[in-house]
């Protein structure tokens, strides 16, 4: 961490306020937000074997035993996790997406049931595994959970994260589970009748507004953006990688992007997302942030529907023409009742919601008539520059290059993004111990360090998939990587 950032330096936290039409959260002073970390738990700290035993691990096994092949459903699994109570039209909906999944993955293949309260280690330990490894014969290595996170919830999902490729469904209806079937099995069939695309045939785009005096838009375009573009653009030989930075990242290129029918493949998204109790009232939670919006110091009153991009926004008559949406922005993916991040010294948790809740972009995106995505990629809670920063001045783009590239060359999704996933234990145990040696060695833990790290290790845990982990952006071995 840069020795020159002292504790009267403001963070600035990313997300918007509809009502307001500028920050979610007041710029914070570094050193009364390092006040109340150290006030507060360990993050995972529940999760210690597990995130210990991840960190460690080689990264070969990409969360699975040696001895398993974790692109054939065959050797590491699949399975859904549901309530109890869950909706017997739903299942029925999901019936030809099960059927098929039964089929590929054969006695392997689970239906799990989550009993009232149960966290990821009571859950696995009453299904027989272990919470540290994971044996595809005991339980899946692919799992979908099908419901919301009432029933299910986030920490559920993020726990069993940190071993196993998790996704989630939760839609409003069994036409929508019945829609998103019909899109996943549309799209392997196509898949296995094609023959080899042209080169070029294919198509990922990168889409992030530069809205004027803003930090976090300006970071994320200059050193997540710019960087991606060169790198995924240079190795995924087969692949068309293009990208709609600062000016041109409208609403309105936003929508072409989504469904015009040459749009891309995967389409990845950087922007400030909507958050807080009246953009979930409104619906507006995760809805995405664009060119339009002319910067806190030129906004002038609350957002309007013309800057952002949000689920009543997706034509009802048009499919979805990416296959695979990753959206690095506040609330992406869903927002929970009480945020993780401490608002000062002393303060009790951050009520944002009424509820949890899964954001309703995506959620219209997947269930979408027409044919929608096979899976969104984005956030509970905030996100940070440092997923991509770190000690807030060095660019890691890696992990995200990493996910980028196994999406295009075709790896199953919850596969694809074990650089990304693997992120939460790999931080999660350095904090730990930075923590560790501070109490128990006296050990220096600067402000700057303690808030960089707590941050990138929330950053990491929020980072969830929606839709079947185990569907693919395209058929296996399609990206023609070349080593950059």
């Amino acid at each position: 961490m840069d020795d020159r950032v002292g504790p009267d330096d403001l963070l600035v936290v990313d997300g918007l306020d509809v009502t307001t039409g500028t920050y979610l959260t007041p710029p914070t002073a570094l050193g009364d937000l390092a006040a109340a970390l150290r006030d507060a738990p360990v993050p995972g700290g529940g999760d210690e074997r597990r995130l210990r035993r991840r960190s460690q691990a080689d990264e070969r096994h990409l969360g699975v035993t040696v001895g398993f092949d974790a692109e054939d459903l065959g050797s590491v699994g699949w399975g859904i996790v549901t309530a109890p109570d869950v909706d017997a039209a739903v299942l029925a909906a999901l019936e030809p997406l099960l059927a098929r999944r039964r089929q590929q993955a054969g006695d392997r293949y689970r239906h799990l049931v989550v009993e009232d309260g149960e966290d990821a280690d009571t859950f696995l330990v009453r299904h027989g595994a272990t919470p540290t490894v994971v044996d595809p014969r005991v339980v899946p290595y692919y799992l979908l959970l099908v419901g919301g996170p009432g029933p299910l919830p986030f920490d559920l999902q993020h726990q069993l994260g940190v071993a196993y490729a998790v996704g989630r469904l939760d839609l409003p209806d069994p036409a929508a589970y019945a829609a998103y079937a019909a899109s996943v099995l549309a799209a392997e069939d196509r898949d296995a009748a094609a023959g080899p695309a042209p080169r070029g045939a294919r198509s990922a785009r990168l889409f992030g507004p530069r809205n004027p005096d803003d930090t976090a838009t300006e970071l994320s375009s200059r050193l997540l953006l710019t960087p991606l573009l060169d790198e995924v653009g240079r190795s995924a030989s087969a692949w068309s990688v293009a990208a709609d930075a600062g000016e041109p990242a409208t609403k309105q290129r936003l929508r072409t992007l989504l469904h015009a029918p040459d749009g891309p493949d995967v389409l990845f998204t950087a922007s400030h997302g909507l958050g807080g109790p009246q953009a979930t009232a409104l619906g507006l939670g995760g809805a995405l942030v664009c060119q339009d919006w002319p910067g806190p110091v030129q906004q002038r009153g609350p957002l309007t529907p013309a800057q952002y991009l949000a689920a009543g926004d997706v034509d009802a008559a048009a499919a979805v023409r990416p296959r695979v949406v990753l959206a690095f922005a506040c609330y992406g993916a869903g927002t929970p009742r009480y945020s993780d991040y401490p608002a000062g010294p002393g303060a009790t948790l951050v009520e944002i919601a009424a509820q949890d809740a899964t954001a309703p972009l995506p959620t219209r995106l997947l269930g979408h008539p027409a044919g929608g995505a096979l899976a969104f990629v984005g956030h509970v809670d905030r996100t940070w520059s440092c997923a991509f920063l770190w000690h807030g001045t060095t660019a890691q783009t890696g992990a995200f290059r990493g996910a980028l590239l196994g999406l295009l060359d075709g790896r199953r999704v919850g596969h694809a993004l074990e650089d990304l996933t693997s992120r939460y234990a790999s931080l999660a145990t350095l904090l730990t111990a930075r923590i560790d040696a501070s109490e128990r060695l006296g050990r220096p833990f600067p402000d700057a360090d303690l808030v960089a790290l707590w941050t990138a290790v929330h950053d990491a845990r929020g980072l969830v998939v929606l839709g079947d982990p185990a569907v693919r952006a395209a058929p296996p071995g399609a990206g023609g990587l070349v080593p950059l």
